[in-house]
């Protein structure tokens, strides 16, 4: 059984372990997110502190585009968004890694305490029920101190939340 991971497009750039699980994974992206990595590849802006981790990222952040707008992957990202909260067919990535995209909607629900990104990763686990994986301290503390009924992993955790096997109903027991 693959296991199932909310994720911003960025952090399958930035943290190569990601796309090597130990198991097999499906990462949800919400579409905003891959709108992102234009952003941040047109961007004069490092992406990280370190000149060389930046070309590295940057180069990474180019490779997951280019995934994206191969003509077979494009077509199955058009199909997702045709409506909203419509996921597209899984991108198959590797032997271990699917992407599937998902056309979010900012939601006002959450809109006051988190960013447009961060409410469309919310209402996705939520959608989805599967659990959020980032590296944002900041928003896993929103997420906890805002009793918002999501599981999330910070992505230094990512190999226990791979040994986890659980179901939504006993995330919240966690």
């Amino acid at each position: 059984m693959k296991r199932r991971f909310v994720i911003e497009a960025v952090m399958l750039a930035s943290y190569g372990e990601l796309m090597q699980p130990s198991v097999p994974v499906e990462y949800v992206i919400p579409y905003s997110t891959i709108m992102e990595l234009y952003e941040m590849r047109d961007s004069a802006e490092p992406v990280m502190v370190q000149p060389e981790d930046d070309a590295h990222v940057r180069g990474k952040i180019q490779e997951l585009i280019a995934f994206f707008e191969t003509p077979f992957n494009k077509i199955k990202l058009e199909r997702a968004l045709l409506a909203p909260w419509r996921m597209s067919p899984s991108l198959l990535v590797n032997d271990s890694v699917q992407i599937a995209v998902m056309y979010a909607v900012d939601s006002a629900q959450y809109g006051e305490l988190f960013d447009p990104i961060e409410t469309e990763i919310i209402m996705t686990s939520i959608r989805e029920k599967v659990p959020v994986l980032t590296d944002q301290i900041e928003f896993m503390d929103k997420i906890i101190n805002s009793d918002i009924p999501v599981q999330v992993f910070d992505v230094d955790d990512f190999e226990f939340a791979l040994d986890l096997d659980l179901s939504m109903e006993d995330w919240g027991k966690l």
